[in-house]
Parts: structure tokens; C-alpha cells; sequence
């Protein structure tokens, strides 16, 4: 019997539900981007209560970052033995754990384990969030709905930026217990580190309310439970030329990530691993990690530098939304053309305002907005729809966890060495060098990375096998 003709299995297709869904989803991409945001306004007050020398301020800053890499390495097989939805369930465990380890560590050796944990749930979270939705999401949506994870992150950054200025200006207030005096008012890190309990509760228990991933589902062989997921998402005719195409495949689970090596997959290796990469060493994370010293450098004052960072953040909320908007009608090669190119004149520009020492003004920080603008609807958000949508079905989680985890290193390297290039080359060449690491990302979309707006996934799987053969 064909499983689509069951009427148990014929619900309303419902647009909310799958915003719904997709939303709970991309509040990973929410988790991921407060934790990544929030540690900026505490790296110096944890610096002077502990007195950090650089390397442990970089080590602070980075060690989330290692938890990430090791997070990632074994998220890609979990979620395709366990499925999608059970590794969410788990991150959001982690995040909880992470935040209030680090609101109650009473030593700099326990905050960095805490640390860790905390970088374990990201890395969970960056790779298994955006493969749920590229999964989940109709064709003609995928990049949209695979933006809103970009999105929540961008948002994620900027609440934690408007929750650490908050909290640094109420820390002088009195409160009621010596424990509350401590966590919010005479080392307020604590405070700033643990609010992130307050979403990744919420995740967690979303997380309870949404369904599997439906290829997950075909993978395993429970086509009823797909089918039924799949009609809800996008009718039951759509719903039936997804079975099909699926089984056209004839993926099979336990395919090796070996096979990801073979000349058919090659390149879309190379696009899995050298775009993530690129996406981090063009220095996004150091504006997000550094921007308060980056600002102190140019002239501003603590307090008004904070404020920049707060500017930074809606910025890059705001240019999100270009790309949720026109990933899905423009494509995605010419939003990663204009807006790495764009990133590059502006890392440039930057570069050169130290050199020639114009920092009073507005000009440095205006030319950060203009560099995080055009990363916020290209790179960011790009990277991961095209991630989530160039491997094939039957090794997505592994390969993914492949490119999340070049990600990863790559923003490991530049929270580590930010501190030493701004304190060791000046700002100048800091700047200059992350243009320099960006502009290969220009020749990878010109060469290598396919237009795939509109196809489904496994017409794009089709593609590499029609194309690289040999």
C-alpha cells in the first residue's frame, strides 16, 4: 500500500507548524550565539578577579571553543544513529549545566570546565540545528528557514550584549543575601554567564514538543512516520514526490563518511570544509569577542565601547534579514559574492584607519558596521543553508559535523590569537590579515560552490554524481 494513501496520515498542511518547528529548532542558533556573545563583557571584569595574564584571558575566551570542536566531533554520528531531535535534547542539557556551572564556580580551574561544557552544547547545537531544518524544510523555503538559525544566533548576540550592559550598570545595587551581592553586583560575570539558564530551559523543553527530522525517519526505515511529518510540512502531494525521490536514492544509514572522499563528493568536501573556515578566519569573532578593546583602541571609552558592541549586534540582526528575504530569490552565490567582497573593502578600510591613526570619530566603527552588515547576509547565514544542503542524505550528520567542526577550528584559532595579533601587530594588521584570509572565499563561490536555490536535496545529491564523476 502506498504509504501517502492512508487517510490517518492525511492532516492540514500547516505553514505555522513548520515555522513553528523551524523555530524551535534554530533556538540552538540562539544558545549558540548568546554564549559566544556574553563572554566579551565579562573577559575583563573574570581577568581582574582571577588576574589573568594573556594566554589565560585567550584560554578563557577559546576553551569554549575546544569544548565546540569535541562537541562536534561526535554530534555528526550520534544524530545519525540516535536522530536529530534526541542530540538537540542533549545540547540544550548542556547549555543548562554550562550556565549554572559557571554562575556558582568558586575557582578559574572550575569556570574553564564549565567553559567546556558550555562549548560542548554549541557545538552540538551548530551543527545538528541547521541539519534539522535544511531536513525539515520544503525545497522552496530551505533557505529562508534555514536563515531563521543565523537569525536566532544574531539575536542571541545581541541579547547577551544588552543583558551584560544591563547588569554592569545595576552592579552596584544592594541585594538582599551575600550569595545575590556576589553573583550580581561584586563580580557580575557570574550573572552575565548564568542568564543563559533562562533559554536553554525553554529549548529543552520545546524541544519535547517537535518531531523527528523526517529524512532521519526514511533513513531508518519508518516511512509511515515520515510520510505523515512530511504532509503536515507540505501537503501530501509534495509530501509523496519526497518518499519517491528519497527512495530513488537508495541511501542507506550506514554508508562511511569514506565515501564523502570519493571523486563524486570531492567537491562538495572542499565546499563543506574550506566556506565554514573562511566564514571565521575573515575575524567576525574577533569584533564579536574583542569589539569592547577593539573600540577602546580607537578612542572610545568602556562605556561607550559596550555601546558600539550593542550597535554591532543590531546591525547584524538587521542584515540577517536581507538574507532570509532574498536567499531563497536572489540564490546564493551572488548574496556570498557582494557581501564577502563588501567584508573585504571593509576589513581593508579598517586597517587603514589605524595605520594612519584616524580614530577619532565615527569612521572605525561605521566601518565595522559595514563589515558586519555584509557578513550578516552572506557568510553568516549562507554558510549555513549551503552546509545543510550539499551533502548527501545518507552521511549529512557526519559530513556536517565535518564542516562544523572546520568552523570551529577555525574560531578557536582566532579567539585564541586575536589577543596576541592586537597586543603583538597593532590593529592594523590584524585587520589586514583577516581581509587577506577572507578573499580566498571569493574564488571558492566563483569556482566551486553550485547555485542550489529551489532544488531538493536530492536533486542536488543527483548533481554531484551526474557532474563528478571521475
Amino acid at each position: 500500500m502506498n504509504t501517502l494513501s492512508n487517510n490517518s496520515l492525511t492532516p492540514q498542511k500547516s505553514s505555522s507548524y513548520l515555522y513553528l518547528v523551524c523555530l524551535v529548532a534554530a533556538l540552538g542558533g540562539f544558545l549558540f550565539g548568546f554564549d559566544t556573545a556574553v563572554i566579551s563583557g565579562t573577559i575583563s571584569l573574570v581577568k581582574n578577579d582571577f588576574s589573568l595574564n594573556p594566554v589565560s584571558e585567550g584560554w578563557f575566551v577559546s576553551c569554549a571553543l575546544l569544548g565546540c570542536i569535541i562537541g562536534v566531533s561526535f554530534s555528526g554520528k550520534l544524530s545519525d544513529k540516535y536522530g536529530r531531535k534526541i542530540v538537540l535534547i542533549l545540547s540544550a542539557i548542556l547549555f543548562l549545566a554550562s550556565a549554572l556551572g559557571c554562575m556558582y564556580a568558586e575557582t578559574f580551574s572550575i569556570l574553564i570546565i564549565f567553559r567546556l561544557i558550555g562549548g560542548l552544547g554549541i557545538g552540538v547545537a551548530s551543527m545538528v540545528s541547521p541539519l534539522y531544518i535544511s531536513e525539515f524544510a520544503p525545497s522552496r523555503l530551505r533557505g529562508m528557514m534555514v536563515s531563521l538559525y543565523q537569525l536566532a544566533l544574531t539575536i542571541g548576540i545581541v541579547l547577551a550584549y544588552f543583558s551584560n550592559a544591563y547588569l554592569a550598570d545595576h552592579a552596584s545595587s544592594v541585594y538582599a543575601t551575600e550569595s545575590m551581592t556576589k553573583i550580581f553586583s561584586t563580580e557580575v560575570w557570574r550573572a552575565m554567564l548564568g542568564l543563559g539558564a533562562l533559554p536553554a530551559a525553554i529549548f529543552l523543553i520545546c524541544l519535547f514538543l517537535v518531531p523527528e527530522s523526517p529524512r532521519w525517519l526514511l533513513l531508518t526505515g519508518q516511512e509511515q512516520k515520515a510520510a505523515a511529518i512530511l504532509v503536515k510540512i507540505d501537503g501530501p502531494e509534495a509530501a509523496k514526490r519526497e518518499v519517491e525521490a528519497f527512495k530513488m536514492q537508495g541511501d542507506d544509514k550506514d554508508t562511511p563518511l569514506a565515501a564523502l572522499f570519493t571523486p563524486v563528493y570531492r567537491k562538495a568536501l572542499w565546499i563543506g570544509l574550506l566556506l565554514p573556515f573562511l566564514s571565521q578566519v575573515c575575524g567576525i569573532n574577533a569584533v564579536i569577542y574583542y569589539g569592547p578593546r577593539i573600540l577602546e583602541q580607537a578612542g572610545f571609552t568602556l562605556n561607550s565601547a559596550l555601546g558600539g558592541q550593542v550597535t554591532i549586534g543590531l546591525v547584524n540582526v538587521v542584515f540577517t534579514f536581507v538574507a532570509i528575504f532574498t536567499v531563497d530569490k536572489w540564490g546564493r552565490r551572488p548574496l556570498l559574492f557582494v557581501g564577502i567582497g563588501g567584508a573585504v573593502a571593509s576589513l581593508i578600510i579598517i586597517g587603514a584607519l589605524f595605520a594612519l591613526g584616524i580614530t577619532s570619530g565615527p569612521w572605525i566603527l561605521l566601518f565595522i558596521l559595514a563589515f558586519i552588515a555584509c557578513f550578516a547576509f552572506s557568510f553568516g547565514p549562507v554558510c549555513w543553508v549551503v552546509i545543510g544542503e550539499i551533502f548527501p542524505n545518507a552521511i549529512r550528520g557526519k559530513a556536517m559535523a565535518l564542516a562544523t567542526l572546520s568552523l570551529w577550528v577555525g574560531n578557536f584559532l582566532v579567539g585564541q590569537l586575536t589577543p596576541v595579533m592586537l597586543e603583538g601587530l597593532g590593529s592594523s594588521w590584524t585587520f589586514w590579515l583577516f581581509a587577506i584570509c577572507c578573499s580566498p572565499a571569493l574564488w571558492l563561490t566563483w569556482k566551486v560552490i553550485p547555485e542550489t536555490k529551489g532544488r531538493s536535496l536530492e536533486d542536488i545529491e543527483n548533481h554531484w554524481k551526474h557532474t563528478n564523476k571521475n
